[in-house]
């Protein structure tokens, strides 16, 4: 044995522990980065609205939960990918100065459900890092959002009092248990394609030149298609049953590989469509309001048509923090939070968004290119293009590109439920990405 044959291995860990330090120090800037954007925000608009400095509570909790978080990841996670946190951070961040402004009665709601979130997050990374519990499970975890899903059609609550009951109420909290079914759903999708994607892939039939999926394989299609009609039809949930569905059929792509089969669900999303249009005032609605909002853009279309003018006011860099007028779209702090960003912060804003949710999007999936497993492969491709397709949903309807879902930006709209599914998600992109990395 030669002297360069023993000091391989050491130059190699050398290496890689030299890299780990690198990564961990780009780590620790971005998240001070994010932390001083966050700082100038809310002294900003303390300074433009006359408000007293005591609303800078919520940055100390936000700072707490930064260096709390990256404390334990650095214990428990040490390989993990170095984005995420910070980006999840800096956007949850950025939307607590976005409800600060626009609605400051449910800023310390927010912030509780910012520490409920990194909790969950952080308790994801005790658990077993091999994610078995969550594949074997995977009819259990189903069966219980399914139920969790039949419960609140029968029991849900609105807080607003009107409008789709969405939620079930635990006294002063409520939570929506679609957002809990968009990760059950990955998870379940993940698992079953994991195990029948060998077979999906070769076992075809030829229709005239092209491949199709053997007719086995049409009913997981057929079953996701009626649970979202379920949604759609029970719940009046647009959002949520488009964003099911497209997640579906982009997972079903992966796993088979046949181009076929997006053909088909796409031909069944515009079936489900054209029957909602006819038979739910609501889905005709939003489809007539986004084909031509102005002849009634003081009316029913009035949201939107405030949002554009928003989002055209804001110009390249905003009217500044507080200066703007963002208050007068209707809900803005939860379906328009984009629209609010665009005047504030202008076209510069919305950008910023909109990469650092692609930067989560594109690491998730790059996790998923260099995983070993097909579960763990499919698991975060499903997470990543959840959170893509959630926020190309509503940025679009916020700027007229698609009719309107009434989805949450990710991590930077108010709602807990959004934020806490978002930090779970975060956390299980977070385990995949120190599992890759050992597995190296």
């Amino acid at each position: 044995m030669n002297a360069s044959t023993v000091t391989e291995p050491i130059s190699r860990d050398l290496d890689d522990d030299l890299e780990q330090e690198r990564l961990q120090a780009a780590e620790r800037w971005l998240l001070a980065l994010a932390g001083l954007f966050i700082l100038l925000n809310q002294v900003t608009l303390i300074v433009a609205r006359d408000r007293g400095w005591t609303t800078l509570w919520p940055v100390g909790v936000w700072a707490v939960c930064a260096v709390f978080g990256y404390s334990a990841l650095e214990r428990r996670l040490p390989r993990r990918d170095p984005l995420l946190f910070p980006l999840a951070m800096f956007l949850t961040g950025w939307g607590l100065n976005l409800i600060s402004r626009l609605v400051p009665g449910y800023m310390d709601r927010q912030t509780l459900w910012l520490v409920i979130g990194l909790a969950a997050m952080l308790a994801l990374t005790t658990a077993p890092g091999d994610l078995r519990w969550l594949r074997r499970y995977r009819y259990t975890w189903l069966i219980g959002g399914l139920a969790l899903l039949g419960i609140t059609i029968v029991l849900g609550q609105n807080p607003s009092g009107e409008g789709p009951r969405l939620w079930l109420g635990f006294g002063a909290l409520y939570y929506q248990p679609s957002e809990l079914l968009k990760i059950l759903l990955v998870v379940f999708l993940a698992s079953y394609f994991a195990d029948h994607a060998p077979y999906m892939r070769h076992d075809s039939r030829r229709v005239l030149r092209w491949p199709a999926p053997a007719p086995a394989f049409l009913g997981p299609v057929l079953l996701m298609w009626g649970v979202c009609v379920v949604v759609l039809v029970w719940q009046r949930d647009l959002g949520t049953a488009t964003l099911f569905f497209v997640v579906f059929m982009i997972m079903l792509y992966l796993a088979s590989g046949q181009g076929a089969l997006l053909l088909g669900g796409a031909a069944l999303l515009g079936v489900a469509m054209l029957a909602a249009m006819q038979f739910f005032d609501v889905v005709a609605l939003r489809v007539r309001v986004w084909l031509n909002p102005w002849p009634t853009a003081d009316s029913d279309a009035y949201q939107i048509v405030q949002s554009l003018l928003a989002v055209a006011s804001g110009g390249l860099f905003g009217q500044g923090i507080g200066q703007g007028q963002p208050t007068i779209i209707p809900v803005v702090h939860s379906d328009f939070a984009f629209a609010a960003i665009g005047e504030e912060w202008g076209m510069v804003g919305m950008l910023a968004v909109t990469a650092a949710l692609a930067l989560i999007a594109v690491r998730g999936m790059r996790i998923a290119v260099q995983a070993h497993q097909p579960f763990d492969r499919l698991l975060a491709a499903g997470l990543s293009v959840m959170v893509a397709v959630q926020a190309l949903l509503i940025m679009g309807g916020v700027l007229k590109l698609v009719p309107l879902t009434g989805i949450t930006l990710p991590f930077v709209s108010y709602g807990g439920s959004s934020l806490l599914t978002m930090f779970v998600m975060t956390g299980l992109l977070l385990v995949l990405s120190n599992r890759k990395r050992e597995a190296v």
